[in-house]
């Protein structure tokens, strides 16, 4: 195997327009995250995914059921959790017998309760927050107390009488 600054040249595909240079020894690799939310599938590919026809598929983002992310040519692409939600809508409407209008509703309360469960964990979190700071706050004041008072102990009731009588 040759590299790109041996005396006979570039390996084989080294070099050449669209090739990918190849990484020194102990490099790490580029980190590609691919997510369900990650727009990689065309719409055929999509379609195939989902058991769907593509005009279905364009009929569904036209109705906004389902919306994938557009290239700069305005193509449509397609992520896993967008072919899932084909199926969804698919067996809503063919197994459920909800027409489109519904099917519609119930992805926006779904999406909705999903924001809400968010938000509230959001709170959640802030609230526990708080709490810690309120708990470390009131142990810095515990600990700035002056050690040489003596704590305050209760006097016991005794049955003695004690006359007042003010100066003159």
């Amino acid at each position: 195997m040759t590299t790109p600054d041996s005396p006979i040249g570039p390996g084989l595909g080294e070099g050449l327009p669209g090739s990918v240079p190849r990484r020194p020894r102990g490099t790490p690799a580029p980190q590609y995250v691919l997510t369900e939310d990650t727009p990689v599938y065309v719409i055929s590919v999509a379609a195939e995914l989902s058991g769907l026809h593509p005009q279905t598929l364009r009929q569904y983002d036209r109705l906004g059921l389902v919306s994938p992310d557009r290239t700069a040519g305005r193509g449509r692409r397609y992520s896993a959790r967008d072919i899932q939600q084909l199926r969804e809508v698919q067996r809503l409407s063919q197994d459920e017998g909800i027409n489109l209008a519904g099917i519609k509703r119930i992805i926006e309360l779904e999406n909705q309760v999903a924001a809400l469960q968010s938000r509230v964990a959001e709170l959640a979190d802030a609230l526990d927050g708080a709490a810690t700071a309120i708990q470390q706050r009131e142990a810095a004041v515990h600990a700035s107390y002056r050690r040489d008072l003596v704590p305050y102990q209760q006097v016991q009731q005794s049955s003695a009488l004690v006359v007042w009588r003010p100066k003159r």
